[in-house]
């Protein structure tokens, strides 16, 4: 049974940063592409970022320059490191795999789902 399961997700104040992981199990991921979405107004998921297993990176304009996304294969887990945070990044957070390399901006392309992380930006 394929599982992800998303961490790290908490309450931090505007500018700061969080690192969540997402934790594969059930099969090996390191030929897939695994990505970042939360919820956005008119979108139930909206793509944040991807990693591709030849690890090239792909991210929304509203978080370049300020999240990392990164994958250890050895430990069938993906990161996404997020800086600079700004309040209108508040959403729950949820990790996804897909085998395909193409169209990996699209949620409906994406196979497995974790059950979200929740991630808060106050003061």
């Amino acid at each position: 049974q394929v599982q992800l399961v998303e961490s790290g997700g908490r309450l931090v104040q505007p500018g700061g940063s969080l690192r969540l992981s997402c934790a594969g199990s059930g099969r090996t991921f390191s030929r897939y592409t695994m990505g970042w979405f939360r919820p956005a107004p008119g979108k139930e998921r909206e793509f944040v970022a991807a990693v591709t297993d030849s690890s090239m990176t792909y991210y929304a304009d509203s978080v370049k320059g300020r999240f990392t996304i990164s994958r250890d294969n050895a430990e069938n887990t993906v990161y996404l490191q997020m800086d600079s945070l700004k309040p209108e990044d508040t959403a729950v957070y949820y990790c996804a795999v897909t085998p395909a390399s193409m169209r990996i901006l699209q949620a409906d392309y994406y196979n497995y789902w974790g059950q979200g992380t929740q991630v808060t930006v106050s003061s």
